[in-house]
């Protein structure tokens, strides 16, 4: 109203407008009524601190409960990482059991095919001992029927065998022999035949002596028989006789020879006129019916031989049969005696050690029975 007043005082009264000078009853009222507006503010503002105040405390009621509820679902997910961790912890327990478990399983299946695998080697070696065994038993068998032929050959009327015709004996050896009698009087009719034939020989006698380093080395062999060459009787025996009889032409050949018959994996076989050589080399290489792969030459070859299981044939002559069945003569001998097969005294086993030497000596010289 003061300022209005300025106002009016300021601007120049318009003409026909009056002032007045005195303040009405109106006037004198507006200071109440402006005492009246002043405590009408006070409530308003009492108001809102009230409703301030209340604010305030519904906000940290607000808070107070949200803190609350954080803190119960913290710890409903503390219990459920608890939970979590009680599974892990289970789950890797089981899965350690499991792991332990597939290892045992695994070694002891390691185990069971080792087991098997060595049950394996052992019955092969069985297998192999007795295959050997038998092939040295066949190798004996064929030795002593080609003796037998040699000896029922060798016994002609002109030339008889005293050992099969116990009948041309002296009585008193006649007497002490073993084994069936002939009738008495077929011996006599063919003692008359035979002294009527054949003019009487004198009988020649074959003088022995033991050699002393011969016999010390054979004792010394004969303790522990072994086929070790290493030993001073086999080693005296390979470059005496050994050697030199299984020493043909062809040289490789004749290497592979030896091995097979200290191996006893050799096999002899007659053969026919027109079988032909097998195997991949050319058949030069393996000689022929007219042709001795050991020497090189032409020789009539009426047998033939084949070393292990290689299924290759080669052609030998009788010369070189003889020679090799010299030696497999003596092997299978010394190996029966390593078996403990032969039950005879020493100096007997010595001697016939001494005849199959002496076989190998005459076949490498070239001497052989004529049904080679």
């Amino acid at each position: 109203s003061q300022v209005s007043l300025e106002e009016e005082s300021q601007n120049p009264l318009a003409v026909g407008h009056w002032k007045p000078l005195m303040p009405s009853k109106g006037d004198k009222e507006e200071p109440e009524t402006g005492c009246q507006d002043a405590g009408g503010v006070d409530e308003p503002q009492s108001t809102e601190q009230l409703n301030v105040s209340r604010l305030r405390s519904s906000s940290v009621e607000i808070r107070e409960k949200g803190s609350e509820f954080l803190r119960d679902e913290l710890h409903k997910a503390q219990k459920e990482l608890k939970l979590k961790d009680k599974e892990c912890e289970r789950l890797s327990k089981v899965r350690e059991q499991l792991e332990q478990e597939l290892e045992e399983l695994t070694a002891s299946l390691f185990e069971e095919a080792h087991k098997m695998v060595r049950e394996a080697n052992t019955k092969q070696a069985a297998a192999e001992k007795q295959l050997r065994e038998a092939r040295g038993k066949i190798d004996m068998l064929q030795a002593e029927v080609t003796a037998l032929k040699t000896l029922v050959i060798t016994s002609t009327p002109s030339s008889p065998n005293r050992e099969l015709h116990p009948q041309l004996q002296s009585p008193s050896k006649a007497g002490f022999r073993k084994g069936h009698g002939r009738n008495k009087s077929t011996s006599s009719a063919m003692v008359s035949a035979a002294s009527q034939n054949v003019a009487p020989e004198p009988v020649s006698r074959e003088c022995k002596e033991v050699d002393s380093i011969l016999f010390a080395e054979f004792q010394a062999w004969k303790e522990s028989p072994t086929l070790d060459k290493s030993c001073s009787f086999l080693d005296r025996i390979y470059r005496e006789d050994v050697g030199p009889c299984l020493d043909f032409t062809k040289q490789e050949l004749s290497e592979l020879v030896r091995v097979a018959v200290e191996q006893n994996t050799l096999t002899i076989e007659p053969v026919a006129s027109h079988t032909v050589p097998v195997g991949k080399v050319a058949a030069e290489e393996y000689g022929g019916p007219k042709k001795c792969a050991l020497s090189g030459l032409p020789r009539t070859c009426k047998h033939r031989i084949m070393l292990g299981d290689s299924g290759n044939y080669y052609y030998i002559s009788p010369s070189c049969r003889a020679r090799i069945t010299a030696v497999c003569n003596f092997f299978t001998y010394i190996r029966y005696i390593q078996q403990g097969l032969v039950r005879q005294d020493v100096e007997l086993m010595y001697w016939e050690v001494m005849r199959l030497r002496r076989e190998m000596s005459l076949a490498k010289l070239g001497f052989y029975p004529s049904d080679m």
